[in-house]
């Protein structure tokens, strides 16, 4: 299908081939009809990504403090790489669609194949021949509107919930500032909801459309004499900005026109520094009107399908799109006399062209069309191919599952360097990823159907990447299909997954003519300062006593990693790591747990993300894990401290180990090694020579059922026996 990208390092644009997206569980895909070019945003976006590094350096100063952080505790080559990946990810550009349900996902209600659908959303509702669109970002045209009108429906949300902000009464006076796309709608809503207004644009001919469609005054200059006279000298009761400038000059004048008491609310991007005198002596309320309206921004609503109780928020973004179609349908608001220009989807470049100048036309609402194609899709449509290449018999031959920014930043860059591998296929859930993966990295074929993959004979390991929530299904299913897998930490968010998998992977060990082999990425014990530390205690003679803390900082609640039910939390999905690290310098079985997290009522916080964990071993060894989201940025993340023996090693961000006292004294000092290296390798030598799983099976169950228990202690404040709790999770 095509689809419209843009470059987020060189700002190019372009139309691409890509595979049709996949259909999640709480979405539906959409063959798209008509998308609608918001002409505001998107070229901020354009031009944005057209900025050189400082440039783009100097318009996010708050990215630039993060990056100079991470530069610290992580060091500049592993912090470059990471931006690097991030700033070579094209990006999709549209966000307001509308077209004909393709897919329903196994969790929709109310919506059928072959139903017409208005979408929004960036990332979800793009210039495309066909989008997943999650279900709260959907909503059904009525019969007499129009697809392109339809189109329209996102920016006109936009517009109605800066509409709702200014919370008018019927009679009661408005300026609208800013007569763009915006603008014009908002004039529209507010004379059918009874309100007077005046616009004002210092384009003349935008001033003569606000008239054509309500508009009770409109002008071009003189805005406070006009407004004076317009308010019968008492000022108006409500400003709402819609234009689009860096200039402070349009919060100024919305002061100075709006009464006492009066409100100002801004939609449009403009300057924001409030005149303090003016504002204090009329008591005036400044608002911001929050996009397309309440569920925007939050990932509960939008992908996680979540709605808001309709009593208690009786406009959401779902809710807003509704209202303003009903309002197209009944003839209130009229997008149609808006669309200055109509391009098909093989000629958009054209539309961004005029959107940015090139040629001279004045342009408002601007329209992509689509050609409708019969309803079904086919498997081969999920699928590009981006290079023929054949499969290397002595080689690993490897299929993606995911492509996040981990995978991008640090296991590619990894692979390229290792010999004897061949990159088949990429699959993920959307199109745009899985195609310039497949490009930049040089995979056979891109697709968003994994079973594409599993099938796929020449292909004899596969690596799932993907969000947590999602690993132990893609794990089970590539064993059934007989692959070697290596999958991203955790291995699984619960008992029963991980029940599952240890199944799975037994029936595979007793069924399969080869031996599969499963490994998590544990990668710090791949680490040359874990092999050093291990070493050095070869032939200990006491337990040991591992000491590990961790300056992880904080995560917000609200981040998908956070959610039990997607990304686990923190301790699952994270601190694995620690555990798995101590266990492997140990050397011995876990058989105790016991973990105490800190209190605290301030929402902003997750309690689970500060806490102590100590893990007794069976040769009684013990080691105590301290992870710390309330710490400084300015301390380094990863400190662990070591002993036995009467002799201590000192691993400090594996950037420098150590060793001291009795065993002798060794060292270890360079740019941070965290073993992603060595990981790989280990994995792929096993791969391609038959041996046996670099991290032992029941090692990674283990590590695995600790983070379990490590929840299970902090809910019933007991020590935690891993025998006992967890019986039947052990592999045999």
């Amino acid at each position: 299908m095509k689809q419209i990208l843009q470059s987020y390092k060189s700002g190019e644009l372009w139309l691409a081939e890509v595979p049709l997206p996949a259909c999640k569980s709480l979405g539906v895909v959409v063959q798209t009809q008509n998308s609608f070019v918001s002409a505001g945003t998107e070229r901020m976006l354009v031009d944005f990504a057209k900025k050189n590094i400082v440039g783009k350096a100097l318009a996010m100063p708050d990215q630039v403090k993060k990056v100079l952080r991470k530069i610290k505790t992580e060091g500049v080559f592993s912090t470059l790489e990471k931006v690097q990946a991030k700033l070579d990810q094209p990006i999709p550009l549209g966000y307001s669609s509308a077209g004909i349900v393709e897919e329903v996902g196994s969790g929709v209600t109310g919506l059928a194949v072959g139903e017409r659908v208005a979408c929004g959303g960036a990332g979800y509702a793009n210039h495309a021949d066909y989008n997943y669109v999650p279900k709260n970002l959907v909503v059904k045209i009525p019969d007499s509107v129009s697809f392109e009108d339809a189109s329209c429906a996102t920016v006109g949300s936009i517009a109605l919930q800066g509409v709702r902000q200014c919370d008018l009464r019927l009679g009661e006076t408005v300026c609208v500032m800013g007569l763009g796309l915006l603008g014009l709608l908002a004039v529209q809503m507010l004379k059918a909801s009874g309100v007077r207004v005046i616009g004002f644009d210092p384009n003349g001919q935008r001033c003569q459309l606000a008239e054509e469609l309500g508009a009770d005054l409109v002008v071009s200059s003189n805005l406070e004499a006009a407004c004076n006279d317009f308010s019968e000298g008492y000022g108006v009761d409500a400003v709402l900005i819609t234009a689009a400038t860096k200039s402070n000059e349009p919060v100024t004048v919305a002061g100075e026109i709006c009464r006492m008491k009066g409100k100002v609310v801004v939609t449009g991007l403009t300057g924001m520094d409030i005149p303090r005198d003016m504002y204090y002596k009329k008591e005036l309320d400044f608002k911001l009107s929050l996009s397309y309206g309440p569920g925007r921004y939050d990932p509960q609503y939008e992908e996680g399908g979540h709605d808001y109780p309709f009593g208690y928020v009786r406009w959401t973004e779902q809710r807003n799109m509704k209202a303003f179609l009903d309002m197209v349908a009944a003839g209130m608001v009229t997008p149609a006399k808006l669309i200055s220009h109509r391009f098909t989807i093989d000629d958009a470049l054209d539309a961004y062209d005029l959107m940015m100048g090139k040629s001279g036309d004045p342009y408002l609402g601007i329209v992509l069309h689509y050609v409708e194609k019969p309803l079904g899709i086919e498997t081969a449509q999920r699928k590009t191919v981006v290079a023929e290449r054949k499969a290397d018999p002595s080689a690993a031959n490897i299929g993606f599952i995911g492509a996040g920014n981990f995978t991008k930043a640090v296991l590619f860059p990894v692979l390229k360097k290792q010999t004897d591998v061949t990159l088949k296929a990429i699959c993920t859930a959307t199109g745009m990823n899985a195609e310039q993966t497949a490009q930049k990295e040089g995979f056979a074929y891109a697709t968003t159907d994994y079973q594409q993959l599993l099938n796929d004979e020449d292909i004899s390991t596969v690596f799932v990447t993907t969000q947590h929530n999602s690993h132990a299904h893609f794990v089970t299913a590539a064993l059934e299909a007989g692959k070697h897998v290596f999958v991203e930490k955790p291995l699984c968010l619960n008992k029963d997954e991980l029940n599952k998998i240890i199944d799975t992977y037994s029936y595979a060990l007793t069924h399969n003519s080869s031996q599969p082999l499963i490994m998590t990425g544990f990668n710090r014990r791949f680490s040359p300062h874990a092999e050093l530390i291990r070493n050095y205690f070869k032939d200990r003679r006491t337990p040991m006593l591992v000491n590990y803390r961790v300056n992880a900082g904080i995560i917000p609640p609200d981040v998908w990693i956070q959610d039990p039910t997607v990304g686990g939390g923190r301790i699952i999905g994270e601190v694995c790591h620690f555990i798995d690290f101590a266990s492997y310098l140990i050397g011995s079985d876990p058989v105790e747990v016991q973990a105490t997290c800190v209190e605290t009522a301030n929402a902003s916080l997750v309690a689970e993300d500060n806490v102590t964990i100590a893990i007794k071993y069976a040769d009684g060894s013990v080691a105590q894990i301290l992870y710390v989201a309330v710490g400084s940025a300015e301390l380094a993340k990863e400190y662990c401290e070591v002993y036995a023996d009467e002799s201590t090693a000192v691993m400090d961000n594996f950037c420098l180990t150590t060793c001291t006292s009795k065993l002798g004294k060794q060292k270890l000092e360079g740019k941070q090694a965290k073993g992603f290296s060595e990981e790989i390798g280990a994995f792929l030598e096993a791969v391609k020579s038959g041996g046996k799983n670099p991290i032992p099976f029941q090692s990674q169950v283990d590590t695995t059922l600790c983070t379990f228990a490590v929840l299970e202690s902090l809910r019933s404040k007991k020590v935690v026996s891993l025998a006992q709790y967890f019986q039947g999770s052990t592999a045999e």
